[in-house]
């Protein structure tokens, strides 16, 4: 799926920032097509746009509302559904990050069909892909993975990229995930592909390219996730890494969910992605390892950073505190 730009962040009554992390993880990292901020009464989340009204947006030039807000259950509210509909009145595409699909809601699914507007449900993929083939295709391709599940994966990939470009170096950030998909305008959600064409679809997301060419591809997942190990290894071997980048939250007490699965030691992850990678791409390797360092004092990540890179030799970064110069040193 491909979303038309500039947004307008759709926020609606949600309880908390929290509830507005996919909106916020737009605007952090692409703030030139995020124009304003849409709230309705009650709205306890702000992403630092300016306030407009749907008419104020669309004026600037806005052609799609992005509902970029969870709330429980993932229900259309009615007060959300007469704000929607009156959107696609006006001319706006509608993109979704819910799980409940626009087109469920009959009065969304009218009015876009009456206007001949586009519904976008980025967690559910509409494309079919094929069962992928592990042939060896021209370019290069990066993957970051994990210890957990939410460890910064994303947040890696994409100040990788940016890295990338401010060098002039041939890259492209290819999305996998609801919130990637809104900041690149297309990608597809792997976690929502049936099984058996996960590795199918990476592989049409991130195709043949010039020699030169990197695809710095989202990671999702951890194959020591007894949830989600399963999207993880689709992905490993669906983008044939040439680099792969092990990111890690040092914090936590167990698995995300699992209170029963201790977080696995660095190096045991590493050996487990690296064999699995090798499987499509022999020459596979780790380029560096990424640490989210948010609830270290500042002491205390740059410690834990030095003592990492110098226990697996390779270099080892905060995207967010220290950037990845480090990292993207290792791909030239």
């Amino acid at each position: 799926m491909k979303l038309q730009t500039p947004y307008l962040m759709f926020l609606g009554d949600a309880p908390d920032q929290l509830a507005a992390k996919t909106a916020q993880g737009v605007v952090d990292w692409r703030p030139e097509i995020c124009i304003g901020q849409l709230k309705l009464d009650n709205c306890n989340a702000d992403l630092g746009l300016p306030d407009l009204t749907l008419n104020e947006a669309f004026d600037k030039g806005v052609k799609t509302l992005i509902v970029g807000v969870a709330n429980r259950g993932g229900v259309i509210s009615n007060a959300w559904e007469r704000t929607i509909v009156e959107a696609i009145e006006m001319g706006y595409d509608i993109a979704s990050g819910l799980h409940n699909r626009l087109g469920d809601t009959p009065a969304i699914a009218e009015a876009a069909e009456r206007c001949g507007r586009a519904l976008y449900d980025v967690r559910h993929p509409t494309e079919t892909f094929p069962i992928a083939v592990g042939s060896k295709r021209s370019g290069k391709r990066l993957l970051p993975v994990g210890t957990d599940c939410s460890v910064g994966k994303m947040y890696t990939a994409l100040a990788i990229t940016n890295e990338m470009k401010e060098r002039g170096m041939k890259v492209s950030f290819r999305a996998t995930g609801q919130t990637g998909i809104f900041i690149a305008g297309q990608g597809v959600s792997v976690d929502a592909v049936v099984a058996d064409f996960i590795s199918g679809a990476t592989e049409s997301i991130a195709p043949a390219n010039d020699p030169d060419h990197w695809d710095i591809i989202e990671g999702q997942g951890s194959l020591f996730h007894a949830s989600y190990a399963g999207v993880t290894m689709g992905l490993i071997h669906g983008s044939q890494a040439d680099a792969l980048v092990l990111c890690h939250e040092p914090t936590r007490p167990h698995m995300r969910g699992l209170p029963d699965f201790a977080l696995p030691d660095i190096g045991d992850c590493m050996d487990a992605n690296l064999h699995a990678a090798k499987l499509t791409n022999p020459n596979a390797r780790f380029v560096g390892i990424a640490i989210n360092t948010k609830h270290l004092d500042e002491a205390a990540a740059l410690t834990l950073l030095a003592e990492t890179a110098d226990k697996y030799g390779l270099p080892c970064v905060d995207p967010v505190r220290t950037g990845v110069a480090a990292i993207v040193d290792q791909l030239g």
